[in-house]
């Protein structure tokens, strides 16, 4: 049985496709406050923001899957167990922040009386009565998960840069394009 030492293409073309639509979708919530209340640009930037997110959400599905038909490569032998155990919290930390955040956005829209659209290609109605209170509470939590997954990728990011230039291991080389 060969020994996984990198990630597939596949793999790397997703972690890189959420990184960019994580970085995305945040500047499209604050690119609201350039226009005044009730202009239209609003209503489309959400309405993107919506479609933006589903894509994240099927892409996340794909990853998911992938992990667990490909695996990940193993860590590398000379990383301590505190390390290998940061490792694996880390990681699913953003899985669970990647799953969460779209779940809570569906509802958001939802229980705001919305029908989700898909750039749009298909409408999906709203499948309950708007509640204003609930979607005030989901709204937090979507919001407190999206600040979240920013820390827990900041702390990701400096972690496989750490790997790079201060270990010198292949921990970050694994996720970088073509074959290394």
């Amino acid at each position: 049985m060969a020994v996984i030492t990198t990630y597939t293409s596949s793999q790397k073309f997703l972690h890189w496709a959420l990184f960019a639509l994580v970085i995305l979708l945040y500047a499209l919530t604050y690119g609201e406050e350039f226009y005044p209340r009730g202009d239209p640009s609003v209503d489309a930037i959400w309405r993107l923001h919506i479609s933006i997110g589903l894509l994240l959400a099927a892409l996340v599905l794909w990853r998911l899957a992938l992990r667990g038909v490909r695996g990940a490569p193993s860590l590398p032998a000379e990383m301590s167990g505190p390390e290998r155990a940061a490792a694996k919290i880390g990681h699913f930390a953003l899985y669970a922040l990647l799953v969460a955040i779209p779940v809570l956005g569906i509802l958001l829209t939802w229980f705001r009386g919305d029908a989700l659209s898909f750039f749009g290609l298909f409408t999906v109605p709203a499948p309950f009565a708007p509640d204003r209170a609930t979607a005030r509470t989901i709204r937090e939590l979507h919001e407190l998960c999206a600040n979240g997954i920013l820390i827990v990728a900041g702390v990701h990011a400096l972690a496989a840069l750490y790997h790079h230039f201060v270990r010198r291991d292949t921990v970050m080389a694994r996720m970088l394009p073509g074959d290394r």
